[in-house]
């Protein structure tokens, strides 16, 4: 019994840590989407092109609350997987720091993507094809990212990225490593795994506003549903053929 209560403490930890991180990023979002008048809130929807240090970093740290609140709930299990296998293969039950490694290299891959994705708001901002609420203003833009987002979902290397998020010990077995080195590795690889699998999805937040607080939802949820093992491919295939079916829609 003692034994049983001392892996529920220790296994508290890391969804203690999850759950924080979790909470702090969902709660940012909430903030940045509801508070729009606030100075700092402001500095992440520039006016013009003439973006200032204190702006890009603003933009940047938008992107990556945002990439935490939307990718670590359907990350959640296989951080915990890892968690599971590592008290395990320890044999001592001291597995929360390789975890927190492994759990830090995969948001570090959604910090990398953030910086890509600021990188494109102020490109497309610059074009003239977003307003400075970060919503498309041209509807070869919108129908743009809604078809490529849809074939996207289509190809091989969407499927195959998304086979290993939805089996997270057949990743585990697969890509496990020894000491901190090897579960930083394992994290930036599932990142990267993850990223590819949902990359096209994550533009689609320019379609609709990246302000927009049902939209992240909507997207948070189709995300999840993607990596939940019993659901069918042909749905997932079936989001790919709406999505390009509206991006069609939107040009005609």
């Amino acid at each position: 019994m003692r034994s049983v209560v001392r892996r529920l403490a220790r296994r508290a930890e890391i969804l203690t840590a999850l759950a924080l991180v979790l909470v702090a990023s969902w709660a940012f979002v909430a903030w940045i989407t509801l508070d729009m008048s606030h100075p700092l809130v402001q500095l992440t929807m520039p006016v013009d092109t003439a973006w200032s240090w204190a702006t890009a970093v603003a933009v940047v740290v938008m992107w990556a609350g945002m990439m935490f609140a939307m990718m670590l709930p359907s990350a959640a299990p296989m951080i915990l997987a890892f968690d599971s296998v590592e008290r395990g293969d320890t044999g001592d039950g001291r597995g929360t720091p390789r975890t927190l490694v492994f759990a830090g290299a995969y948001l570090l891959v959604w910090i990398g993507y953030s910086a890509l994705a600021a990188g494109a708001q102020w490109g497309l901002q610059a074009s003239g094809l977003l307003t400075p609420m970060i919503v498309s203003s041209s509807d070869r833009l919108t129908a743009g990212l809604l078809v490529l987002a849809g074939l996207y979902q289509l190809t091989p290397l969407k499927q195959a990225c998304l086979r290993h998020c939805r089996t997270p010990l057949a990743f585990l077995m697969a890509e496990w490593r020894d000491g901190m080195r090897g579960a930083f590795a394992m994290g930036l690889k599932h990142g990267l795994y993850c990223a590819g699998c949902c990359w096209a999805l994550m533009l689609l937040l320019f379609v609709a506003g990246v302000m927009n607080p049902v939209w992240i939802v909507f997207l948070t949820v189709v995300v999840a549903l993607e990596k939940w093992p019993r659901l069918p491919i042909w749905l997932i295939r079936l989001t790919g053929a709406a999505a390009i079916a509206a991006g069609a829609g939107v040009l005609l």
